[in-house]
């Protein structure tokens, strides 16, 4: 029999998670599972407890900030495959391979059919952490913290209120980057963001280009526009066609390198906070993930 550990953060989806545990932990024994059930009591409980899991399977019952630290625990030799259930706001980084459903998150429990997919090492003078999803600077980091914040208990609504919100006080910041190795390049733009995955809170196609697992990132970056502008165009951002704005460049890259004198807002799989980020390195296939 197969083993699964699922881990709970009971807070996720203003509470769903904890409503669910005992339906998740039914549903994994329903479809050959051994299950131990783990609840997390703060920030960093899930990391630990991935870490030390000797199963076949982690079972992420959140959204995306708890599979962000779920799977930093799982970064080392021989570690369980990641399974997720889709319990928390957003579910953004599932949407790719249709785990932000109930449903969808069984019938990949039921497959047993691990992917392996690329993360995003974050070197940083605050500790170096892995993302699977995306990072944001700019604009994308002040309306993750609004909604965390503030509007959390909204779910993917939440999301555009903080957006509403950050619009009144649109404002741009001073980013100094080198891709790959080439030159340092300067600028000030709205919003930065190097994507693992094509989501981002909950439906918007940040990425629509992304495959997280082609051993590269896809870097969006918005230059300057006024208020309206930004209003008229942010509704293109859930069909992914912003990309086509003359506003907007896209890139790929392997690594990129930060010359930030200082901690700066941070947006990592949904959950912000400040860092003096040196770089981003894609870490080809690193975790196994059912899908």
């Amino acid at each position: 029999m197969k083993r699964a550990h699922l881990i709970v953060n009971p807070a996720a989806g203003g509470g769903r998670a904890a409503r669910r545990a005992d339906g998740a932990a039914e549903a994994l024994r329903g479809v050959g599972y051994e299950v131990v059930v783990a609840y997390t009591g703060g920030p960093g409980d899930a990391t630990r407890l991935a870490a030390e899991a000797d199963t076949d399977v982690v079972v992420a019952a959140g959204g995306d900030g708890t599979l962000h630290e779920v799977v930093n625990g799982l970064v080392r030799p021989n570690a369980p495959a990641l399974a997720v259930w889709p319990v928390g706001t957003g579910n953004s980084f599932g949407r790719d391979y249709g785990l932000h459903t109930l449903e969808g998150a069984l019938g990949a429990l039921t497959r047993r059919a691990p992917k392996r997919i690329d993360l995003l090492r974050l070197e940083a003078d605050e500790g170096n952490r892995y993302s699977l999803n995306l990072v944001g600077l700019g604009f994308a980091a002040d309306a993750g913290a609004t909604t965390n914040r503030s509007f959390k208990a909204l779910g993917a609504l939440g999301y555009i209120a903080a957006v509403a919100v950050e619009v009144a006080r649109l404002h741009t910041f001073s980013l100094k980057i080198r891709v790959d190795g080439g030159n340092w390049s300067e600028s000030t733009p709205l919003m930065w963001s190097a994507c693992n995955s094509r989501y981002t809170g909950g439906t918007m196609k940040m990425a629509p280009n992304a495959d997280a697992a082609d051993g590269e990132m896809d870097l969006i970056a918005l230059a300057p526009m006024g208020r309206l502008s930004f209003l008229m165009a942010f509704p293109k951002i859930f069909s992914g066609t912003h990309l086509n704005l003359p506003t907007v460049a896209t890139s790929r890259a392997r690594r990129v390198e930060f010359g930030f004198d200082g901690p700066v807002p941070t947006m990592i799989d949904g959950e912000a906070l400040p860092l003096t980020l040196r770089a981003i390195e894609v870490v080809p296939l690193a975790v196994a993930v059912l899908t």
